[in-house]
């Protein structure tokens, strides 16, 4: 997928040209490891936390169960109060049960999502307290692979485009989708370029 949409990206768009030039290659890769459940209660723990602080709470976790991801019948046989000793706060505690509780009843059928589009993807996962629309996007774009997800509402993605189209301020959802347009059907691609973009932004 990448070299195609490496070469329609820059033939559509200049400005994004110059960024995929400045970056370089395309090294996008996906999360393969685990099932489905480990990887969205990875990103339940992670969020609004430090890269450092939220592996040493996903660490103990893990420690829990033999350093190995808990299946979600494990995970809802867990009393809190061990869960909480591993660095989880009650909000994140709650969330993490109902994602459990949601797979493990079947009201999210994990293995079947890879058939659905992306919108039926995103509707059947925030169902789950705790995942919204950004979650459920970095997991079309790093578990699923999904070519063509922007995610409008990503300050990175917004900072990248401020910048790199020369904006005085941060694009709004329908601006971003605008300048974006001309992307599809590698939407993805393009979104990891500007996150990379600014790692390598010259002085």
């Amino acid at each position: 997928m990448s070299r195609a949409a490496v070469r329609h990206l820059k033939r559509v768009d200049p400005t994004l040209r110059r960024v995929i030039e400045r970056v370089g290659p395309c090294r996008l890769t996906l999360r393969t490891e685990g099932v489905h459940f480990d990887h969205l209660a990875r990103a339940i723990v992670y969020q609004q936390l430090a890269g450092k602080a939220a592996a040493a709470i996903h660490g103990r976790l893990l420690g829990l169960y033999g350093d190995r991801p808990p299946t979600p019948a494990e995970l809802l046989g867990t009393r809190a109060a061990r869960l909480r000793r591993a660095g989880l706060s009650r909000q994140k505690l709650a969330y993490l049960k109902d994602l459990a509780r949601h797979v493990h009843t079947g009201a999210l059928p994990l293995g079947d999502l890879s058939d659905l589009p992306d919108e039926a993807i995103i509707e059947a996962v925030t169902q789950v307290n705790g995942i919204g629309v950004w979650t459920a996007q970095m997991f079309l774009m790093f578990r699923l692979g999904r070519p063509d997800v922007l995610p409008v509402l990503d300050f990175g993605i917004r900072n990248a485009v401020r910048l790199a189209y020369g904006l005085r301020k941060m694009p709004k959802a329908a601006q971003l989708e605008r300048i974006a347009a001309p992307w599809r059907p590698y939407r993805t691609v393009a979104c990891w370029y500007l996150w990379r973009s600014l790692d390598v932004r010259t002085p």
